[in-house]
């Protein structure tokens, strides 16, 4: 006897359609973050708008709500040297964002320093509902 279940013992009930990720509704609740409303639904690229901003906005490992997967370690470039920041922003957005099978790649990565606390980055994800551009500002704490 298996306790491993394989596809030939285990029974459902009834016909089960899995679904790759990619192929899954995004229609979700709009949020307004500016007024801290949900309002409303959004679908396809406005739901990635707002998935990328969720992203970016959520600290990992920080919340145990959220999956080990979901969020960015922006504490851990926060407060660096302006050349390490530059250089490990990219590889932690891109991370954060990939984490998302909706996500196919992160592009066009531009980081400017503003003044010592302050950087622009700015970059296009690219996803399975087209490109979409997105620019952030970051200050860190120091």
């Amino acid at each position: 006897m298996a306790l491993i279940p394989t596809p030939s013992v285990v029974t459902i009930g009834q016909t089960v359609t899995v679904t790759p990720a990619a192929e899954q509704p995004t229609k979700t609740y709009k949020v307004d973050f500016d007024t801290g409303r949900v309002a409303g639904y959004v679908d396809e690229t406005e739901a990635m708008k707002q998935a990328i901003f969720k992203i970016l906005s959520t600290e990992r490992f920080l919340y145990l709500i959220y999956s080990w997967n979901y969020g960015i370690e922006l504490n851990a470039v926060v407060g660096k040297s302006y050349p390490v920041f530059s250089s490990e922003i990219k590889r932690v957005i891109t991370e954060a964002l990939l984490a998302d099978s909706r996500i196919t790649d992160v592009t066009d990565f531009q980081v400017e320093q503003i003044d010592k606390r302050t950087a622009r980055v700015s970059f296009t994800a690219e996803t399975i509902f087209g490109e979409i551009p997105v620019e952030r500002t970051v200050t860190t704490n120091v």
